[in-house]
């Protein structure tokens, strides 16, 4: 029998959960809120072609995480049996899944009261939030100061029996004393974050809004290349610890200006009719498709491809092509943070063949950009030079057509005219390229995936 104290304890506990989901709620998303985005190499000073190098290397890497988890086809795993022993959020030699991880665009938040502000990599194919945190066992490097959880007074470890414990992949109970729960995040190249689930007051938007009880990795034993633009990541995947699920988020949308555009702030659009696609600033009629989901890849977003269009040609390929496979690979996804876009090797091999029929250019060695199809641009009058129209085709009759620059790219120096499109196996997945000055909405709630082209430094 239970006891009246405990029961009063339980109402106690049920009213102070309700409460900060309310609050949160309120305070994440009555109107909506909006977070300008900025490129990973918008303040290098890169040249043209560094920037296409730098973004078919790192888009290899990640399209190579992504295949990785959806095909289980994991790469050697991280060491994490030195960690473990010093790490509160230790796991030993435990098998972890691989997440995605890298991506293209940084936000601004800032974490704590008060409040300290950094950057993190904004990533729509993966869910955790997570952050370096002090006393490090072992962190990278990054331009702002580490988060230090005891100068926070809103900090709280999520303890092992706690419902956010438990959706994570793995995790792991630090001794009985502390209680607290520990995670591993792999990123399938020697990149990882390791520490405990806490939770804590998260600060974004242009006004500024505190979103409290946010759930986060605050990782104390983290290493790898990937993450050193920003302090942490921000997962806007479909998972229950991604910032869209905790903070019930109807839709999200962005805009990403172009690769020319390097300055540029992008639009992130969280929650309410602040996500929807304005008909005043959209140059097209909005498109809409269904996003479909993958029981065994539950975070990604998915959507199907029906077929393409190059220029006068339709390619029709077998529905299996792009399909979602019962073991889980294949389909295709819609991902903020990979730059190229795969197709799988078939629909790659008739696209491939479809541009070097029709372009008017001869085919040139493109290996300096990273690029796999490139043409020998002319000399002079290269903004004259035509190319083929691009249309991808999705469900429900929605079509992505693409604007030249969205998918064909002039390395000058060379003289290289460069196709953005490369082969995968295992899944496809559309670029950022490819998205360039189109808004994309997320409606999470209605499981559809909308776009049109605006002008996202305008937006």
């Amino acid at each position: 029998m239970v006891s009246l104290a405990a029961r009063l304890l339980l109402l106690v506990a049920v009213a102070a959960a309700a409460a900060r989901c309310a609050a949160m709620a309120a305070t994440a998303h009555p109107k909506g809120l909006r977070v300008h985005l900025t490129h990973v190499d918008a303040h290098g000073n890169y040249s043209r072609l560094q920037l296409l190098q730098r973004a078919a290397r790192r888009s290899h890497h990640r399209m190579s995480r992504l295949v990785a988890r959806a095909t289980g086809a994991v790469p050697p795993a991280v060491s994490t049996s030195k960690k473990a022993a010093a790490s509160p959020g230790g796991v030993g030699d435990l098998q972890v899944p691989v997440h995605a991880g890298n991506g293209e665009f940084l936000m601004d938040l800032a974490i704590g009261t008060p409040a300290l502000s950094y950057a993190a990599i904004v990533d729509t194919g993966s869910d955790l939030v997570w952050t370096q945190c002090k006393p490090c066992v072992e962190c990278f490097k990054q331009s702002t100061p580490v988060f230090d959880p005891s100068k926070s007074s809103t900090y709280a470890a999520v303890p092992c029996s706690s419902d956010l414990c438990s959706d994570l992949p793995t995790s792991t109970c630090t001794s009985a004393a502390s209680n607290k729960c520990g995670y591993t995040y792999t990123y399938g190249d020697s990149s990882s974050t390791q520490g405990v689930l806490a939770t804590e007051t998260f600060t974004l938007g242009e006004s500024s809004s505190k979103l409290p009880g946010v759930a986060f990795g605050c990782g104390d034993t983290n290493e790898g290349d990937g993450f050193s633009q920003g302090a942490g990541l921000v997962g806007l995947g479909r998972g229950p610890l991604s910032l869209v699920s905790q903070l019930g988020l109807d839709k999200f949308s962005y805009c990403l200006t172009s690769l020319d555009d390097g300055a540029g702030k992008s639009p992130l659009l969280l929650g309410g009719s602040v996500a929807d696609i304005s008909e005043s600033k959209a140059t097209a009629p909005v498109q809409s498709t269904p996003l479909v989901k993958n029981p065994i890849q539950p975070s990604f977003y998915y959507v199907t491809l029906t077929g393409l269009t190059v220029g006068s040609t339709r390619i029709t390929l077998p529905s299996s092509a792009f399909a979602i496979q019962d073991d889980g690979t294949g389909g295709v996804i819609v991902d903020s943070g990979t730059s190229i876009t795969y197709l799988e090797v078939e629909g790659y091999r008739a696209l491939k063949k479809a541009f070097v029929a029709q372009m008017s250019l001869p085919v040139a060695d493109g290996s300096e950009t990273g690029l796999d199809l490139c043409f020998r641009a002319p000399a002079k009058g290269v903004d004259e030079v035509k190319v083929p129209k691009l249309v991808f085709h999705f469900d429900g009759g929605a079509d992505l057509d693409l604007p030249a620059e969205n998918y064909m790219v002039l390395d000058s120096g060379s003289g290289a005219l460069c196709l953005t499109v490369a082969a995968s196996r295992g899944l496809s997945i559309i670029g950022n390229f490819q998205q360039q000055n189109f808004q994309f909405v997320y409606d999470v709630a209605g499981d559809t995936l909308s776009f049109a082209p605006v002008q996202c430094a305008k937006l």
